[in-house]
């Protein structure tokens, strides 16, 4: 008889974080997954990644240009919206949660 790897399926019960992120005073809004033990490393490691992303790729986008600014990722910023289980209810949220913030580095306003 020979084994057979069937293939996993894909959580959707995770909880999810909507933080803000503030740059020299100007705000970002995002959703993570939360993958750290706490919540608030979860989204230290996430800005962490945004950091060195900005860093790193030559990227327009808004958050990166102020983040080449910085001198130290712990420069930013961050504040903790809401931790929503399911990754559609988050993104929905999190839509909800930009347009009521009107966050001034945030490129992609799908949904907005």
């Amino acid at each position: 008889m020979e084994a057979k790897n069937t293939p996993r399926k894909k959580r959707v019960d995770r909880n999810h974080i909507i933080y803000e992120l503030i740059v020299n005073g100007k705000n970002y809004i995002g959703v993570t997954a939360k993958t750290e033990t706490t919540v608030q490393k979860s989204v230290k490691s996430r800005a962490a990644k945004h950091f060195y992303r900005a860093k790193t790729e030559g990227k327009d986008w808004l958050l990166c240009a102020e983040l080449r600014k910085l001198n130290d990722k712990n420069e930013i910023e961050i504040k903790i919206h809401a931790v929503i289980r399911g990754k559609a209810e988050a993104h929905k949220t999190e839509v909800a949660i930009r347009r009521a913030v009107k966050p001034i580095l945030n490129t992609d306003t799908r949904g907005d």
